[in-house]
């Protein structure tokens, strides 16, 4: 097994991850049949086959299943490594991989990386945009460094560093304009367009409303904040948007955007990285960067 290599065994787990060589490739920055060369050239040194493959998908031999944690122990002791080696060095911030959800991300993104750059003029930022399940996941297996999200995450290996607090707002048809707010109750019963599962956004305006999440309901789902805004300018229903889309997303629709009375719906933003990270006081001078870019204004 002499001529393994770390970026052997990376490809193996991007192919085990995405379950297909072609977005493997593509998240490994290199071509597919590159990376196929690769999986062969490993499987001769192993000895044995990773994947089974068929014209229509590939999945892990009993083989690739066994070795398959064992890899990613591996490639996580090198991040681990490599961690200890940036916090030694004179400026530890030269590289940050952070993720940030899809309903903070259009809106913060733009301050953040104008912040960061008057901050560290240097730092390489690599962005990841996702829902919070596979951030957490990422962040998790050491493809990340930090995440943008709602809080709480209530995973007891992470670090949860609070950052602002937000209202949503009530973004309803243009002929709606003046009429009274409704509460979350009476929300309950309005049809209300939602994003799609696996939106922690999603799951906090249900809660407002008292509606469990998988409960029917009369609404419609949408992929984005935009689509929502632009489903309700049709005539489609009502929906919640945060505070900090409002400028973006309702600018030019034709929508009426109205604030709750208290209680009012909100959401808590705030950063996450690893507890076990040595870089967690870059992390921490990062987290105040982003809370001093949110705070100004849009």
């Amino acid at each position: 097994m002499t001529n393994m290599t770390l970026k052997q065994l990376r490809y193996f787990e991007a192919v085990a991850r995405h379950g297909h060589f072609g977005r493997a490739a593509s998240a490994c920055a290199i071509s597919q049949p590159a990376l196929s060369v690769q999986i062969r050239d490993l499987e001769e040194d192993l000895g044995a086959q990773l994947f089974e493959r068929s014209a229509r998908q590939i999945r892990l031999t009993q083989f690739g299943e066994d070795i398959l944690s064992r890899v990613r122990g591996i490639l996580s002791g090198v991040e681990e490594l490599q961690d200890y080696a940036r916090a030694a060095r004179e400026n530890p911030l030269s590289r940050l991989r952070l993720g940030i959800i899809p309903t903070i991300a259009p809106y913060l993104l733009p301050r953040i990386i104008g912040h960061l750059s008057a901050r560290h003029a240097a730092i390489d930022l690599q962005v990841r945009e996702t829902l919070t399940s596979r951030l957490i996941e990422e962040l998790q297996a050491r493809r990340i460094d930090a995440a943008i999200v709602a809080l709480p995450i209530s995973e007891p290996e992470l670090a949860e560093v609070p950052l602002f607090d937000e209202d949503f707002v009530l973004v309803r048809p243009l002929a709606d304009a003046g009429k009274p707010v409704p509460d979350g109750e009476t929300l309950s019963r309005m049809r209300l367009l939602l994003l799609e599962e696996g939106h922690c956004f999603r799951d906090q305006a249900l809660s407002f409303c008292s509606l469990q999440p998988g409960a029917p309901r009369d609404g419609l789902d949408g992929s984005s904040l935009t689509t929502l805004v632009q489903m309700v300018a049709a005539g489609i229903g009502v929906t919640l948007i945060p505070d900090m889309a409002v400028g973006v997303e309702a600018k030019g629709a034709a929508v009426d955007v109205a604030r709750f009375a208290r209680p009012v719906p909100r959401r808590s933003v705030g950063m996450v990285w690893r507890k076990a990270s040595p870089l967690q006081e870059s992390f921490a001078e990062i987290a105040e960067t982003v809370r001093e870019a949110a705070a100004t204004e849009r």
